[in-house]
Order: structure tokens, then sequence, then C-alpha cells
């Protein structure tokens, strides 16, 4: 990733397994007579560290683009100074790191991230009752069922990904073979947004409304260490396809390996997953494009017809081969802020709360980063937002649906 001559940075803190850091202040360090600090908050050490390295990087861009462009006009041109923590890689760790950020910027007027629900759940308690406004992918419905005022997800929850995710993926399977799947096996893991979704298929009435029956259904505590287990069950139900729940790359990267070792790989078993892990560069450098050819995984954001600009200007400036949900979000959200500093025309978090609570956005950068309006209910949750389906074909997880900004044609693995 290049950096500006005028950010400081922690290069240690990207690394994965790094120790769990401070906050780091990044951005415009040098000495400014204006800037409006927001704050991120993501896991830039343990497990879920190379998300939280991607969401940031959509984030720097942001900030960079941003200032260069003239800051916020609004505010006299203002510059846009972002302040990072390191998540860890437990809610606890996430949680001082929020109190910490608090503690240390209390001019902060804005902030987004967390990344993993589990994570999210704890910070947001602790931004809430500092009246910071908050934006985050998080995919938990209990992040915005909680009544707090001060909490927008731009990521549509995990009950309705649920809900839509099933039927378009049996509808995409019938159209292309003739034929409904009936039985299906599930593997997810015990954080939020996992739970949330399969609360929906289980106790909501998910399978059943679809006309599925689970011949597998297994939850596991993540880290996996060894997928075997989960897997030996798979081969002997022989399953129409299975739905993998897993927020880690990591463990979806176990998984895959051991249905290749168990021969239902490379179309055997078609594999349907949800969220933005299943789209990790990483599954493309340790398991190879042909064991992920066909995999579908149903997301929050991932790149779309019209942000084809973009894409290229992040692909250069990082150096990774495409961009995903974390960079299009990390993105996103600042520019979200900056929309909300403009229309509030002051550096201060309440008045930057309702300027997002009144957004109705389908224009601008903004806009331009999720699918659908940016406009947000009371509880504080996006309005109005579409389904998005990702398949891996030949080495690139590319957006199938919907159809009208889809960038390829979705097909069925062929079993």
């Amino acid at each position: 990733m290049q950096n500006s001559p005028t950010r400081r940075s922690v290069t240690a803190g990207l690394a994965l397994g790094a120790i769990s850091l401070p906050a780091l202040r990044v951005g415009t360090a040098s000495a400014q007579a204006k800037s409006v600090k927001i704050a991120m908050i993501a896991p830039l050490s343990g497990p879920w560290a190379r998300q939280g390295q991607l969401l940031r990087q959509g984030a720097d861009m942001a900030v960079e683009e941003f200032n260069s462009q003239g800051g916020i006009k609004s505010l006299g041109g203002a510059k846009l100074e972002i302040i990072y923590a390191d998540a860890g890689d437990n809610t606890e760790k996430a949680k001082n790191a929020a109190q910490r950020l608090l503690s240390d910027h209390p001019d902060l007027v804005g902030g987004s991230g967390a990344w993993l629900s589990s994570f999210t759940l704890a910070v947001t308690e602790v931004t809430e009752r500092a009246q910071l406004p908050w934006l985050t992918l998080s995919y938990s419905d209990a992040i915005t069922n909680r009544g707090f005022k001060f909490v927008f997800q731009t990521s549509p929850t995990a009950e309705w990904q649920a809900a839509e995710t099933l039927p378009t993926a049996l509808k995409l399977a019938e159209h292309a073979t003739g034929k409904r799947p009936k039985t299906i096996g599930v593997i997810q893991d015990n954080t939020a947004s996992p739970v949330s979704f399969g609360k929906h298929l289980r106790e909501g009435g998910g399978l059943e409304k679809v006309g599925l029956k689970a011949t597998v259904d297994q939850i596991f505590t993540p880290p996996l260490s060894d997928a075997t287990p989960l897997v030996d069950k798979l081969r002997s139900a022989k399953p129409d396809f299975l739905l993998l729940l897993t927020s880690a790359m990591p463990d979806c990267k176990l998984v895959l390996e051991k249905l290749d070792e168990f021969k239902l790989a490379k179309g055997k078993m078609p594999l349907v997953g949800n969220g933005a892990p299943f789209g990790s560069p990483e599954l493309l450098n340790t398991i190879g494009p042909e064991l992920l050819e066909g995999m579908l995984f149903s997301v929050a954001n991932w790149p779309l017809k019209g942000q084809e600009e973009f894409i290229e200007r992040f692909k250069k400036r990082t150096g990774e081969p495409f961009a995903t949900q974390d960079a299009l979000c990390g993105y996103g959200d600042v520019a979200i802020l900056k929309e909300a500093l403009e229309a509030a025309g002051a550096a201060d978090k309440l008045k930057v709360a309702e300027a997002i609570r009144q957004m109705n956005l389908t224009t601008g950068p903004a806009a331009q980063f999720f699918p659908g309006p940016i406009k947000f209910d009371e509880k504080g949750r996006r309005q109005d937002v579409p389904m998005i389906f990702a398949q891996w074909q030949k080495g690139v997880p590319l957006t199938v649906f919907p159809e009208d900004r889809a960038l390829a044609k979705p097909f069925w693995p062929s079993v």
C-alpha cells in the first residue's frame, strides 16, 4: 500500500498475528490549522486481521482522496484525520480499544468499524454511551435491536440475508439444472452474525419455507483446528449442497481443503457461503482458483457495475488483486461521515449523528460505494438494500446478482 508523505503509520499494526496495539493516529500528521477527527476500530491482529487490513486500506484511500479534493467544504476546507484502534482477537480487547480511543480522543465526531459482529456489539456499548455516531458493516440483528440512537448499520441484517440467500440460490440452481435442491448441509460458527443467520433457518422456519431438509447441521467455536469431523458427516449424508457460515477466512480455508481431500469439491458438492471471508484474496493464494471455481456467496457489499474506476484505483494503490466488501465499506463509511459533516456544517458529533439520520443519498461518493440509497430507519438500519451474490469465476469473485449491477452471469456448479 502506498503511504502518503503526510501520514504517520505503524506497519506492524497491519501484520497478521501482530500484538494488540493502542489507538494509532493516521491521516493528516502535518500541522494543520483545521482537522476533524473520525475513528475506525478494526481487527488488525489475530484471525480476522486480514479483513481489518482491507477495511483500513479503503478508509485510508478515502481520507487521502477527500483531503486532496479540498477537505470538508462547509468547514472551510477542514481536513479529515482518522484514528485507528486494534480490536484484537476477542470482545474484551475490542471493548478496551473503544474505551481507550474515546478517552484519548474526546473530540471525535464519528467512527466506523469493529468488523466482526461480536466485536461491534461490545464496541457500540461504549460508543453509544458517548453519543458518538458509529457506522458498521457488521451483520448481526442484535446490533440494531437494542434501541440505540447512535449506531448505523450499513449492511442488511443477518436475518434479512438469511431470508434472501437460500431462495435466491435455489432459483439459480433450478434455472441452471432444471432441478430444485431438496437437502442441505449447514456448517456454521457461533459468532454473532452466523448465529443470527442460523436462527432464522432453524427457529424462523427458513428451511421449511423453501422446502429444504437439513441432513447435516453443525455448529463450531472458532478458530477451527480440524475440519475432519464436520466434513466427514457431509460425506456420509451427501446433501444437495452445503451452506457454509464462517466468519474467519482460515476456517473457511480448512473446510474447503477438507472437502477437496474427501473428494467433495470441484462441483461434487455445490457450496454457498455468506459474508466477505468467502471472497478473501487469501483463499485464492492458498487454495487456488480450481477449488474455488463456482463457489457462491451472499454478501452485504461487493464491487458492482459502475465502480470499475474505483476498483482500478484501489488495485493500483494497494497491489490487491481485486476490491472486496471491506475495502468498499471502509471507503464508503468515510464518505458517509464526510457527507454528514458537510450537511452538519460543524465538527459536532450530535449534529453529525442527526445528519446521518436525515440522509437519503442516491448520488455522490457515499452512494457510489453501497448498493441502494443511503438512508436509515429509526433503528439505524439501511433501507431498500438489495441482495448481492458473488461467485468465483476464473480466479476472481465477481458480482452475479442483482442482474442490473452484475459484472458476470452466474452458474450452478455441475454435480
